[in-house]
């Protein structure tokens, strides 16, 4: 059967069970540890920075089964699955994990899922790991940018499930066919409304990567024991593509240099813990404010220029400019826009529930107007945000946020991503000391040298 009667679920099987370190360029390698380090210091800074996750590690602990794999953050160990789901679900709790150059998350859900199987099995090589997440990431990008997203679905989970299984898989040493089945297996596991993440008042939009991380944990094991998945799970009549995208995909892009080009290259580190989507707007206002040397109290009003997918961020406005939670609040486009002027930045320590009553911030909010933009709105890429600034005395500038710190016109180095790994390790719940950051940082860079790749979340612990 040749690649073009094969179903997708094959080709990608095949793809990621063959996928070899030495295959990978240097781009791809970095890009593989950068998002290793870079998701493990944001699931230690979700420990200590959201409360509603203390719930999933509770459930957690109370399972029990074989004490296998690393509970970050909280401290422990839990069996496989659960691990996966207990990391998983501190990977996106602040929104700091990575994303694609055309948005949404797949390592929040790889890497969660490759620790616990990695820690299950033992003596997974680091070059092993690497490549591992390395075709995970390539999975889930040539997906997301070729299928016809009505922004219905949660693409995050719905497509990251199927990067992690593969990884996963990979990590476990599975042969193509056994990774096609647990790809299939995982059609049972891809799931997520946009509600969930426009909607207001869920700890869901923050912890769904714990569901996508368990499920492919789960699909990888049964394939392990010869549970077989769906031939055609892919592009079949009521497949994955035709189910979920009425059959827009471009298939041909899709395979285009499959295992010659590794997509996860592309991803970008979040310099700023909040949606992606809102860093334009926050940046440009940035600049308004620090090149004029604005403060506070001196605006009139800040008119945000924004598209569909940033209008859904300031809907409706009043509970947007003052977010009852913190997960809210990062997704609340005039509040994040708020917090930047009057901060001229953004740490991982504003998002407190102290910090959601901060006067000066809501007061900025309150400054907050919308202006309906069309050529805004979210196609592939999301046009960058306008912002526009009137003071009191009648001045008034505007600005598109353009070299966001973190985008791929800015985008973060490894020593950027190391920076930010040491303020999150900083405020888990269990504070990790400086020198075992640096340990970690260490072992990160230098992951393809080790024999057993989990003494990086060992050191963690």
């Amino acid at each position: 059967m040749t690649d073009e009667t094969r179903d997708l679920v094959h080709i990608f099987g095949t793809h990621a069970a063959e996928v070899d370190y030495d295959r990978l360029d240097e781009c791809a390698r970095w890009a593989a540890k950068k998002s290793i380090l870079d998701t493990l210091g944001v699931i230690l800074a979700a420990s200590g920075m959201e409360p509603a996750v203390q719930a999933v590690a509770e459930i957690v602990a109370e399972t029990g089964g074989r004490p296998d794999c690393t509970v970050l953050g909280f401290g422990g160990k839990a069996p496989a699955l659960m691990s996966a789901m207990a990391n998983g679900a501190l990977a996106h709790c602040l929104d700091y994990d990575d994303q694609t150059p055309w948005g949404q998350h797949t390592a929040s859900s790889i890497v969660p899922a490759v620790f616990a199987v990695a820690e299950r099995q033992g003596g997974v090589h680091g070059k092993d790991l690497i490549a591992a997440v390395a075709a995970g990431q390539d999975i889930f990008a040539r997906l997301r940018c070729n299928v016809g997203w009505n922004k219905d679905w949660n693409l995050s989970t719905v497509l990251a499930v199927f990067a992690a299984a593969a990884s996963a898989s990979r990590v476990m040493g599975l042969s193509p066919s056994q990774t096609a089945a647990a790809m299939g297996i995982a059609t049972m596991q891809s799931s997520g409304i946009m509600e969930m993440v426009a909607g207001r008042g869920s700890d869901l939009r923050g912890m769904y990567a714990g569901f996508s991380a368990k499920g492919a944990v789960l699909a990888a094991m049964m394939a392990e024991k010869g549970v077989t998945g769906i031939d055609k799970a892919f592009e079949g009549q009521y497949g994955f593509l035709n189910t979920y995208f009425g059959g827009r995909y471009d298939r041909e892009k899709i395979v285009a240099d499959l295992g010659r080009e590794f997509l996860g290259s592309g991803t970008l580190y979040k310099r700023w813990p909040c949606v992606g989507t809102a860093h334009s707007h926050m940046k440009a206002a940035i600049d308004i404010v620090t090149r004029n040397n604005i403060q506070p109290d001196e605006i009139a009003e800040i008119r945000l220029h924004v598209g569909d997918y940033h209008d859904l961020m300031c809907q409706p406005l009043d509970e947007r400019r003052a977010p009852a939670t913190l997960a809210d609040a990062k997704f609340s486009l005039p509040y994040l826009v708020s917090v930047a002027v009057v901060r001229r930045g953004m740490s991982v320590t504003d998002f407190t529930e102290a910090a959601l009553n901060d006067k000066m911030v809501l007061s900025v909010g309150q400054k907050m107007t919308l202006v309906r933009d069309s050529t805004l709105d979210w196609k592939l890429e999301l046009p960058p945000g306008r912002v526009e600034i009137t003071t009191r005395d009648g001045g008034r500038w505007i600005e598109e946020g353009r070299r966001v710190p973190g985008n791929a016109d800015n985008p973060m180095s490894w020593e950027d991503v190391c920076v930010k790994f040491f303020e999150c390790a900083s405020v888990a719940k269990n504070p990790v000391p400086e020198a075992v950051s640096a340990r970690a940082v260490a072992l990160a860079e230098r992951l393809e040298t080790l024999d057993d790749a989990t003494e990086l979340v060992r050191c963690l612990a």
